[in-house]
């Protein structure tokens, strides 16, 4: 087994985690909640979700070897469409009724935690030009945690932990479990029925066997080969020559990421002369084929690093494929 190592990576790049949304109230019990799909007042659009390969840009067709251990974005609304349902019935069983959204109507900028698009900084100069290093407003809308729309019981019940406090209380530090500290365990029932272990969220992924740790692992690998990368004697050459290129546009920047910082330094990254800047950037990634020589080295890489891994990555691939068909037979 390769052993995994901390690496260090820019904070322009940091793999993307998929967040589905938060959860509201409906406010009333029912015995019909067992039969209710999740609600949400926000439309799910599928002509707003990531491609699962890039269709533009200079990372247009391009998809690392690592992905094909990840579930797309539409495999992961499938799975959360499925806990969703099975929350809602479960939260049922306690007499609570609860409107929890629907998977994909909050899609992320990317399919999956490789982020490949931005992976090594900016990819599309037709979004730069519009956006800078910024990102359309519907691909950034910020969600709300999960106890914020839920009573103190629903979210144990849901969580099988107390609801943190929305502001410290007086005197507080951050370290008491009330805020920002360790969660405190929720009680032990509620209308005379033993919550679950992790709530009614924890037994809802025991059913489909969701095993979270497999994502963990394969982007800890992808997060390995990008650092690994990195300093390649092919790379090096790219970044320098992307480097001057940068330079003789007025412009000093050692790699793109330093140049992401830059855009975002006065704003969002979506300023005149952020814009400017992302432009640049990307006609000298252009002009250097620094992407397309990058991507051929990481690729080495995690091929190296899926061969050291295959008996781990063949049950994640196992495990995942279990859970979205045990997801698809939720009705």
């Amino acid at each position: 087994m390769h052993v995994l190592r901390r690496t260090t990576v820019a904070t322009a790049v940091m793999l993307a985690a998929i967040s589905l949304g938060a959860c509201s109230s409906s406010g009333s019990a029912s015995d019909s909640a067992k039969d209710k799909a999740p609600k949400d007042k926000a439309p799910v659009d599928q002509a707003n979700w990531p491609a699962e390969v890039p269709t533009s840009g200079l990372v247009k067709g391009l998809e690392l070897p690592l992905e094909s251990y990840l579930p797309s974005y539409a495999d992961q609304v499938a799975v959360d469409t499925a806990l969703r349902t099975l929350e809602t019935r479960c939260m049922s069983e306690y007499g609570l009724t609860v409107d929890l959204p629907r998977p994909g109507a909050n899609p992320p900028p990317y399919s999956n935690a490789v982020s490949i698009e931005r992976r090594y900084g900016l990819s599309d100069r037709a979004q730069a030009q519009k956006y800078g290093y910024g990102l359309p407003k519907e691909l950034t809308r910020s969600l709300q945690p999960v106890e914020e729309g839920l009573s103190g019981v629903e979210v144990e019940v849901l969580t099988g932990q107390k609801k943190p406090e929305v502001t410290p209380p007086k005197g507080a530090h951050g370290a008491d479990g009330h805020f920002g500290g360790v969660p405190k365990p929720a009680r032990a029932e509620h209308n005379g029925k033993k919550l679950h272990e992790g709530g009614c969220a924890g037994w809802s992924k025991r059913r489909l066997k969701v095993n979270e740790a497999d994502a963990g692992f394969v982007s800890g690998l992808a997060s390995m080969s990008l650092s690994e990368s990195r300093p390649l004697k092919p790379v090096e050459k790219a970044l320098k020559g992307w480097s001057a290129c940068m330079k003789g546009k007025g412009r000093k920047a050692a790699d793109p990421y330093r140049a992401m910082e830059q855009g975002y330094a006065d704003g969002d990254g979506t300023t005149k002369n952020a814009i400017e800047l992302a432009l640049d950037d990307i006609d000298c990634k252009e002009q250097t084929r620094l992407i397309e020589v990058w991507f051929k080295e990481e690729s080495a890489v995690q091929k190296r690093l899926i061969e050291e891994n295959k008996d781990q990555l063949a049950a994640v691939k196992k495990r995942m494929s279990e859970a979205l068909a045990a997801a698809k037979a939720v009705k």
